[in-house]
């Protein structure tokens, strides 16, 4: 069995702030036992090529991935080659993944926050392979509930992830795959319910921590981006 993490995010992102350098991330990730990880950057594709044999010689599996926006929702999109970084609608996603080996994960669907799917993971229910579960919950306050009761009703996969903007984040959701360590067979084992969520509720004074903290970075990266974009002009 692997250990696996879906969704995280690195310096490259081009939407918040964060430390923690792709390396970092892989040094953690081998630390901790992982066996599998992708990167999913805001709306940039992550491509594993200048890093792969970095965690390969780690014996970490290195994935594509890209966390895109489509209309004001995001989508997990892992193991596609570089073109789905220009997916704008379902649809499109549908039709890529006629064509590839990509999996299509539904993150924090029913969160309360602008990001989330929300009633759009039902709409296009077709479209996913896995929903996640994300490691940013306490006993007292679960919106991963009603995701995990909606995957098992459709027969749909569950991942864990932790939607990674910390190192400090990775190790208390996770997920277990019965696969071989290499991506495409990853990602059929998941489409094929191969996979074991491992996850423990986090402390409410840690997940406000985190969260504030995590929530700060975003700030200051729009903010970032404001000063960019002003200059530019």
């Amino acid at each position: 069995m692997l250990k696996i993490e879906l969704h995280t995010h690195t310096d490259e992102d081009p939407a918040d702030l964060i430390a923690h350098s792709t390396r970092d991330l892989i040094d953690r990730a081998v630390a901790l036992g992982y066996g599998g990880l992708a990167i999913t950057l805001h709306d940039r594709y992550f491509d594993p090529a200048p890093h792969a044999e970095y965690a390969r010689e780690r014996n970490l599996v290195l994935m594509a991935g890209i966390e895109r926006t489509i209309g004001s929702r995001h989508v997990l999109l892992i193991n596609f080659p570089a073109r789905v970084a220009a997916v704008r609608s379902f649809d499109d996603i549908a039709a890529l993944k006629q064509e590839t080996t990509g999996l299509v994960v539904a993150p924090h669907p029913f969160y309360p926050i602008p990001s989330a799917l929300g009633t759009d993971l039902e709409r296009h229910a077709g479209v996913f392979d896995a929903v996640e579960v994300n490691a940013m919950y306490t006993r007292a306050l679960d919106f991963n509930r009603r995701a995990i009761s909606w995957a098992r009703s459709r027969g749909k996969p569950l991942v864990g992830n932790t939607d990674l903007h910390l190192l400090e984040q990775m190790g208390s959701t996770y997920s277990l795959v019965d696969s071989e360590p290499e991506p495409d067979a990853i990602c059929a084992a998941i489409r094929a319910g191969r996979v074991e969520v491992r996850t423990e509720p986090l402390p409410t004074l840690r997940a406000a921590q985190l969260f504030t903290r995590m929530s700060w970075g975003g700030f200051k990266g729009r903010r970032l981006r404001r000063r960019r974009g002003a200059t530019a002009d």
